[in-house]
């Protein structure tokens, strides 16, 4: 990574970061963290050597691994160990809270709620930035009614929706992505920004330790959090050391973040070579969500011996395996797999027009005992694939909820749109 990059004017300065113009890199913005922590708007303020270093490797793999996923995002890459690009956009002054468990501030606005209480689906609430009067929380109505503009995009009731489906999202994938490490992400605290080329909404500012509350093992005396720093009764410099050193157990921690343990793989087996576009289109559906895909021939019907022999040596390595049958007439092959294995298998046969409406019973119509799920779309075949591994894998997982997220988003702007050309 060079370091020699040109810096423009300083655009914005927070608590924790400073912002500067990058005349090199047109639309693109330097975020430089600071070795500065505060609570309360800045009541309480210390300086934490090497805090820099630590909430830029937090928020840089944090948002790599909500990128990855399919999450629209400012970041760009990290520069250096205490800064990194983003793309510019103008801030949308509202904090997005989503809570999975009540605590903190939420209590007290609640009174009679009590500490654990668990939000099902997670709950949202929002907070308008304004440090004079202590970020007062605001609704929809309120935030409708600012009709804020932001790089030319007037923030109505549709950008409104947006941000508070994409605050879930990012905070189940969040959530998914620590269980692994049997760490409770207990609520999430983000800001959304318009990029100023493309005008879109996306997830901006920073994700780091001060955004969240982490509890290890579900165990709230065991946080590694900001509030470790929030509930000192006074801070010492061994004070300081023990919150130095959460942070850096969640910066150690982060990075496996973007790791799974959970490995799986696709294998297509296909009647015959006559069936070769159908597969490739579930090989390059599967790859989406980074799941490897072998493609192999054979006839259950013309060599069940061989059929049989090529199952066992995807049973007998250890890897999980999902087997996707693609036969046309006389689907044969779903049903012998399916019948000799216990690992998953689905149907996707490559129908024509002239026969497809008899050929599918073959599919559909199986003998007892067999679990044999069948899909037309290749594309569906290798999502039925993916959600069977994103049980386990939540790199996976984080895929289709991405996917779920940015189609919903595309539906509402379409709609948008047209209501927009017929007034």
């Amino acid at each position: 990574i060079s370091l020699d990059l040109k810096l423009g004017k300083k655009v914005n300065e927070g608590k924790t970061k400073e912002v500067y113009e990058l005349p090199d890199i047109p639309g693109c913005v330097l975020m430089q963290s600071k070795d500065q922590i505060t609570a309360g708007n800045a009541a309480r303020k210390d300086r934490m050597e090497g805090k820099a270093a630590i909430s830029n490797t937090t928020t840089s793999c944090v948002f790599q691994l909500l990128q990855e996923a399919g999450i629209k995002t400012a970041f760009v890459r990290k520069h250096s160990d205490t800064a990194f690009i983003a793309a510019h956009c103008e801030m949308i002054p509202i904090e997005w809270v989503c809570r999975r468990i009540a605590t903190g501030s939420f209590l007290k606005r609640n009174p009679g709620v009590k500490e654990g209480y668990k939000f099902y689906p997670p709950k949202i609430e929002m907070f308008y930035k304004d440090d004079a009067n202590n970020d007062p929380q605001w609704s929809e109505e309120q935030l409708i009614e600012a009709k804020f503009c932001f790089a030319g995009l007037t923030i109505g009731q549709t950008e409104v929706d947006i941000m508070a489906r994409s605050t879930q999202a990012i905070f189940e994938i969040l959530e998914k992505s620590w269980q692994p490490q049997n760490c409770t992400l207990v609520d999430l605290k983000i800001e959304f920004g318009v990029n100023i080329l493309t005008k879109e909404i996306v997830l901006a500012d920073v994700i780091d330790n001060d955004s969240w509350r982490l509890w290890p093992s579900g165990d709230r005396s065991q946080q590694k959090d900001k509030q470790s720093y929030r509930d000192l009764k006074e801070v010492t410099p061994e004070a300081l050391q023990m919150v130095k050193r959460n942070f850096e157990w969640v910066a150690e921690r982060v990075e496996l973040l973007l790791k799974t343990k959970s490995q799986g793989r696709v294998v297509v087996l296909m009647g015959s070579p006559s069936d070769l576009s159908h597969c490739e289109k579930i090989k390059k559906a599967c790859a989406t969500f980074g799941i490897p895909c072998e493609l192999r021939v054979t006839s259950a019907h013309k060599g069940p011996d061989e059929t049989l022999r090529i199952k066992a040596e995807y049973e007998g390595d250890g890897i999980p395996t999902v087997f996707v049958a693609v036969a046309g007439r006389s689907n044969g092959l779903g049903p012998v797999m399916s019948g000799n294995t216990a690992y998953p298998v689905v149907n996707c046969p490559p129908l024509s027009a002239d026969w497809g409406t008899q050929d599918v019973w073959s599919s559909l119509r199986l003998p007892s005992g067999l679990g044999c799920p069948t899909t037309l779309s290749p594309e569906g075949a290798a999502q039925f694939a993916a959600q069977i591994f994103g049980l386990t894998n939540h790199l996976v997982w984080a895929k289709l909820r991405s996917n779920m997220l940015n189609t919903w988003i595309s539906l509402k702007q379409a709609d948008k749109k047209l209501r927009e050309c017929t007034l």
